[in-house]
């Protein structure tokens, strides 16, 4: 049993009653400066060239964590083709990486949509001729007690996270079957450990367990490898709308990172995905790579 400061345990609970747990590993940009003012961030990575002339395909990256990936793999020479609702958001990012001499097409798909996600998936492979790394990070959180959640809420919930996952492998797979390929999942801290008012999001999250090692079994032998990528509290537009600007939320939120005592970059989680989606590590596959800062060893 570890023993905490009545500062700490005051903190904790206060995260858990302002709903900010809630967006623990939820899908950047936006004031990490001001989040961890005495904190210093390491600079991203130089690029590698690690993905150059692959394809990359990337579900939920008009803003957040998908939004960083979408930047990052294309600075590392991949040719990126990423999809979310939010038509005018993915502009600017297609258009952001143009500028920067990538090579991005954006389009407009909803993850919970069969016959969207299909032809976002086809349409990509069609342009560029091939498909080596899938980052299925699109999804959504609801914060609230059991008996609270709406039957529709529920659907909603299980399919952005989970049944959107299960749509995207389904098309991007055929695609990888003779070349082989790596598939990454953006899941959250709460496959670990989960808080209060967090039901729906803790069971589709950890049901994307069971799919990535499914599918490492059924796949792995034709080059295929499948990760899970956790996240934790990370500086998201959903991280800012939940606590509003608050500085007490911030350093509420701040203070569950037992570790490094500061909140992620969606580029510091983006890092970790490519990491996976990588052949630096050409023998990891089924497994979970907890990106929390330490939040979980204070459990």
């Amino acid at each position: 049993m570890i023993n905490r400061s009545k500062k700490q345990q005051s903190s904790r609970r206060q995260v858990i009653q302002t709903g900010i747990a809630g967006i623990a590993g939820a899908a950047t940009v936006g004031f990490t400066t001001k989040v961890n003012a005495q904190q210093p961030i390491p600079k991203p990575a130089n690029s590698k060239n690690r993905f150059a002339g692959k394809v990359v395909l990337i579900t939920g990256a008009t803003s957040g964590i998908g939004r960083a990936a979408a930047i990052a793999f294309a600075r590392e020479g991949a040719k990126v083709g990423f999809c979310g609702r939010r038509e005018n958001l993915g502009t600017e990012v297609e258009q952001q990486i143009k500028k920067n001499g990538g090579d991005a097409t954006y389009v407009k798909a909803d993850v919970t949509q069969p016959k969207e996600v299909e032809s976002f998936v086809n349409r990509i492979v069609e342009k560029y001729g091939q498909l080596n790394v899938a980052f299925n990070n699109a999804g959504d959180v609801l914060s609230k007690p059991l008996h609270e959640i709406t039957v529709d809420e529920w659907d909603w919930v299980q399919n952005t996270n989970l049944r959107g996952v299960f749509l995207a492998m389904k098309y991007q797979i055929p695609h990888m079957l003779k070349r082989g390929g790596n598939i990454v999942i953006t899941a959250s801290q709460h496959t670990v450990a989960t808080r209060p008012g967090m039901a729906a999001y803790a069971a589709a999250k950890r049901a994307l367990l069971g799919l990535v090692q499914a599918a490492t079994l059924d796949y792995g032998q034709l080059g295929i490898r499948v990760n899970m990528l956790s996240p934790g509290i990370t500086d998201t537009p959903l991280f800012q709308r939940t606590t509003g600007g608050s500085k007490e939320k911030v350093e509420a939120a701040r203070q569950l990172v037992d570790g490094l005592k500061r909140i992620a970059t969606a580029e510091e989680i983006a890092e970790a995905a490519l990491f996976l989606a990588s052949n630096d590590c050409p023998y990891i596959t089924g497994v979970s790579l907890l990106a929390d800062g330490g939040m979980m060893s204070g459990l």
